[in-house]
């Protein structure tokens, strides 16, 4: 086994979900360095091809998608396949967040935009790209985003994210036993505060600097900071490791 961080990865097909924002192109570029050929996926079709265009290695391709209509899954994961030659990691890292100033102002839109996109969504290609490794042969990897508000509840207004949050955990659980025996492994990240737009969107300088203080390390994390456990849990060295939720959260949580 090659003793790096991203052992295994040559060759191998990559799907990124949500690749131009923050924690997504991080773990996008931080893929193509490993000799990976990576799938980006975003909205905007010249903000994905502007994040291709500065990958090391050759290969890869950017593809707009809205993955809300999980009608076009399957398809996206099919050319996947014939454009990568294979599909060997499925990071899903899309996802939104609404925040509100309290509960009360929480809207029915709100709820169902954000679990039609970080839970309904994330399953949903999640089980198509599973489909597509077992008929590959060759095992794979399935990384979800999780959050600290998956152990929290979250805050104020954000109750109806942490539940899309919470919601993934338990599926990837589910995912890992499902997805065990053809050797792809299901796993979770957790960070907790990330610098990402998702985060500084409405954000009061004084929380900010207020989740500096909470968290041990005593900083919000670069999106960079978080590709380090994504590369890792596809490569050859978290070949044993399914159905855990990896916590990336400086301290803030500690389990």
């Amino acid at each position: 086994m090659t003793w790096s961080v991203g052992a295994g990865l040559e060759g191998k097909g990559v799907i990124v979900t949500g690749a131009t924002g923050g924690i997504g192109r991080a773990c996008a570029e931080a893929f193509a360095t490993t000799g990976a050929k990576v799938m980006a996926v975003d909205l905007d079709q010249a903000k994905v091809d502007e994040v291709v265009a500065g990958f090391e290695g050759t290969g890869h391709v950017g593809v707009a998608a809205d993955l809300r209509d999980i009608t076009g899954h399957e398809a996206l994961v099919a050319r996947a396949r014939e454009e990568l030659g294979n599909l060997y990691v499925l990071a899903n890292i899309a996802a939104v967040l609404r925040r509100r100033g309290s509960l009360d102002e929480v809207t029915e839109d709100d709820w169902d935009f954000q679990h039609d996109i970080n839970l309904k969504a994330a399953f949903f290609l999640a089980r198509a790209a599973g489909r597509a490794m077992i008929e590959q042969g060759n095992g794979g990897r399935i990384i979800l985003f999780s959050s600290q508000g998956w152990w929290t509840g979250g805050f104020w207004g954000s109750v109806a994210y942490a539940a899309t949050k919470g919601g993934i955990t338990s599926a990837c659980r589910g995912l890992a036993r499902t997805f065990g025996p053809h050797r792809i492994t299901v796993n979770c990240v957790s960070p907790g505060q990330v610098h990402t737009p998702m985060l500084m969107t409405g954000l009061s300088p004084e929380i900010y600097e207020g989740m500096k203080k909470q968290t041990p390390l005593g900083y919000v994390a670069e999106p960079v900071e978080i590709a380090g456990p994504v590369v890792f849990l596809a490569s050859d060295h978290a070949s044993y490791i399914t159905g855990s939720t990896i916590n990336a959260s400086g301290g803030f949580l500690m389990y």
